[in-house]
């Protein structure tokens, strides 16, 4: 969990960055540490050859032997006037495995010689150039061994390591409370708004105040206020606009009781012999039978939901059928002809019952268009089937839809393809459609007719068997 969160990442990262420069620091450090432990052997080397001249070689062994332990070097050899002489001497123990000249060595020879020193353990006896201080000389020599030189740089490097490890460990720390109150802190803060928020999007307390210093952080914070205010305006919308649709059901079931009744007794004024009665009952009539529509429509829009369809295998010919013939009853002397464009042996998946509404609402459709505009059509329904699944069309030559209609299509209450209309028809029907996993498509319209488009998949989310 540590290392999965930002602050631990961020902790981890820093640690191992403060390392990495730290040891970018060390190498160039212990090679000049190097440097500086060879000339110093160098100077003492050098001040020991001067007490030795200034006694004009009048030094005993034993003292001789004192100078050069002081110096830390095995022998001294100094050159003036281009002549080498060898001031102060001793045994060497070992022959001498390399030479080192400090006079002119580059940064990367320096760094080289002191990586070996530290990686090598054995003790060697290395000879070491350098110029006598205060131009004392043309050069001088000394020959040492390196034990001394590499204990140093390993106490050296440890001490570097050490307070690198410190410094990391500390600015690491302090970058990690620094994260945590800056960033983490805030973030969390965020995280649980809208935990909060999302437990109940219609309290409007819960909607967050911007509130973090950093800029980011307070973009993000002022853009998911935004998001929350208009979302808890959406939701108390809808709240509003289910509680209206609800009131509106019931008003309209006790009205569909009315209606009917008052329908019933304006049959009967039908066949009533009186001059105005006959005039006014037809009209009387065709108003409470729209008024019934309405009421049924929108009783079917306002359910809670569409039950889910229940899908078989079924001969879409079998449903055609029905409906053109039940359509051909309410086209009285009207000159409106229906075709059939539907493969007998055509077997598709769906619901017979919710798939006999959308066809039949958009027959009606087709057929009342044509009777308002008094001139006479043909209506055809036809079906295909295909790779993907199963398409059924359509097709009138009625006048077109207006453009209000179109712009409205499928939006209950305002896509009325008619004068009186409740245009609730077109909106169920791409519900029921919509339930099936397909869709309810307009393919055209305009002065040569309208053409709808029913498309039913033919995978199924359950898996169920492909009709054969």
């Amino acid at each position: 969990m540590f290392r999965n969160s930002l602050s631990g990442r961020f902790l981890l990262l820093t640690v191992a960055f403060v390392m990495l420069a730290e040891i970018m620091i060390f190498v160039p450090s212990i090679a000049r540490f190097r440097e500086d432990f060879l000339l110093s052997r160098l100077e003492r080397a050098q001040i020991a050859s001067l007490a030795l001249l200034a006694a004009e070689d009048m030094l005993d062994d034993e003292l001789e032997a004192e100078l050069l332990e002081n110096a830390g070097v095995l022998n001294v050899v100094l050159r003036r006037d281009e002549m080498r002489q060898l001031i102060l001497s001793s045994p060497i123990p070992a022959p001498i495995d390399a030479t080192f000249d400090l006079r002119d060595a580059s940064a990367w020879e320096l760094i080289k010689d002191a990586l070996a020193c530290l990686v090598d353990p054995e003790p060697q006896v290395i000879r070491v150039i350098g110029n006598p201080v205060r131009e004392a000389g043309l050069l001088i020599e000394v020959t040492m061994t390196s034990g001394k030189l590499r204990m140093e740089m390993m106490d050296y490097g440890l001490r570097i390591l050490l307070l690198s490890a410190v410094i990391s460990v500390v600015t690491a720390l302090l970058l990690f409370l620094s994260v945590r109150s800056f960033l983490v802190a805030p973030i969390k803060h965020l995280v649980a708004v809208m935990k909060s928020y999302a437990a109940a999007p219609e309290d409007a307390r819960r909607i967050i105040a911007p509130e973090a210093s950093v800029l980011e952080l307070r973009e993000a914070e002022e853009a998911l206020q935004s998001m929350q205010t208009d979302l808890t305006g959406a939701l108390r919308q809808k709240e509003r606009l289910a509680q209206l649709g609800g009131a509106v059901a019931k008003i309209s079931h006790d009205l569909r009781n009315i209606l009917t009744t008052a329908q019933l007794f304006a049959d009967r004024m039908e066949t009533s012999q009186d001059p105005a009665v006959q005039r006014a009952a037809p009209k009387l009539v065709n108003s409470i039978s729209r008024a019934v529509n309405l009421c049924e429509s929108t009783l079917a829009f306002g359910k809670a939901e569409e039950p889910a369809p229940r899908l078989e295998l079924i001969h879409p010919a079998c449903v055609v059928t029905d409906v053109i013939e039940s359509e051909r009853l309410a086209v009285g002397d009207a000159e409106i002809s229906f075709a059939e464009d539907v493969p007998a042996g055509m077997i598709l998946r769906a619901d017979p019952e919710q798939l006999y509404r959308v066809i039949s609402n958009l027959v009606r459709n087709a057929r009342q268009a044509i009777l308002a505009s008094g001139k006479s059509g043909e209506i055809c329904v036809a079906a295909d089937e295909g790779d993907a699944g199963w398409t059924v069309t359509v097709t009138d030559t009625g006048p077109g839809l207006p453009p209000k209609a179109q712009e409205y299509l499928f939006q209950p209450f305002q896509g009325g393809t008619r004068k009186g209309g409740s245009g609730l028809g077109l909106a169920i029907s791409a519900d029921l459609v919509r339930g099936h996993g397909g869709s309810l498509e307009l393919l055209r319209t305009g002065p040569e007719g309208t053409a709808f488009a029913i498309f039913l998949p033919r995978s199924v989310a359950d898996g169920g068997a492909e009709p054969e």
